[in-house]
């Protein structure tokens, strides 16, 4: 199975349309937050459904430097993930996701119920506990919120767009789901895997 993006090249920049935070100057905060276009094909046999994750693996794990005036997070820092999108139950004819579809703009508290390929599931993405201290923020972030590193983040951080094609028509989780949740859900059901990765900063000089 193979996947790709006219949105951006692999290994390469992502265009900061489809990012969650922008930088001009000096100044940084939100973009245009819309999904980047994907498709995929030479789909195995046997395929029912397909489940779509995104996830950032390079996210510091010292909360407290993050944005902190005159402090720059080393690259040596040791990382954690950060789940920017967790799509579940995408049938089994679909081939492509265009971009902006699932979403367009950042929505303070989460999109309700954001857009996807009919019958799909969206489930949170990490921004749900990022924000949970966030009076204007705070809320349930369902599906597609894009990248918003640390400004002061010397790694330049990588967003891995995994696709699994799955012997099973839908995974038994309920409508508010992580994708930890899906990861156990689909143990033992998938058949092939394909992934793409782009990157993205707001360190000026990363």
């Amino acid at each position: 199975m193979r996947i790709h993006s006219d949105s951006f090249q692999h290994r390469q920049r992502l265009p900061r349309e489809f990012a969650a935070g922008q930088r001009d100057g000096d100044v940084v905060g939100f973009a245009a937050n819309r999904n980047p276009h994907l498709a995929w094909d030479a789909v195995p046999e046997g395929t029912r459904s397909f489940t779509l994750l995104c996830i950032d693996p390079d996210v510091p794990t010292v909360a407290e430097m993050v944005g902190k005036p005159g402090v720059e997070i080393p690259v040596e820092q040791p990382r954690t993930e950060f789940i920017h999108w967790a799509m579940i139950d995408i049938g089994p004819d679909v081939r492509e996701i265009a971009a902006g579809s699932c979403s367009d703009g950042v929505v303070p508290r989460g999109k309700r119920d954001p857009s996807g390929p009919p019958g799909a599931r969206q489930g949170l993405n990490s921004y749900t506990g990022w924000f949970a201290g966030d009076a204007e923020l705070a809320g349930d972030w369902f599906g597609y919120d894009g990248p918003f590193p640390p400004p002061n983040d010397l790694r330049e951080h990588r967003y891995f767009f995994r696709l699994f094609a799955l012997d099973i028509a839908a995974l038994e989780l309920p409508d508010r789901f992580t994708a930890a949740d899906v990861l156990r859900a689909m143990h033992g059901h998938v058949l092939a895997e394909a992934l793409t990765y782009a990157t993205y900063s707001l360190h000026p000089d990363v």
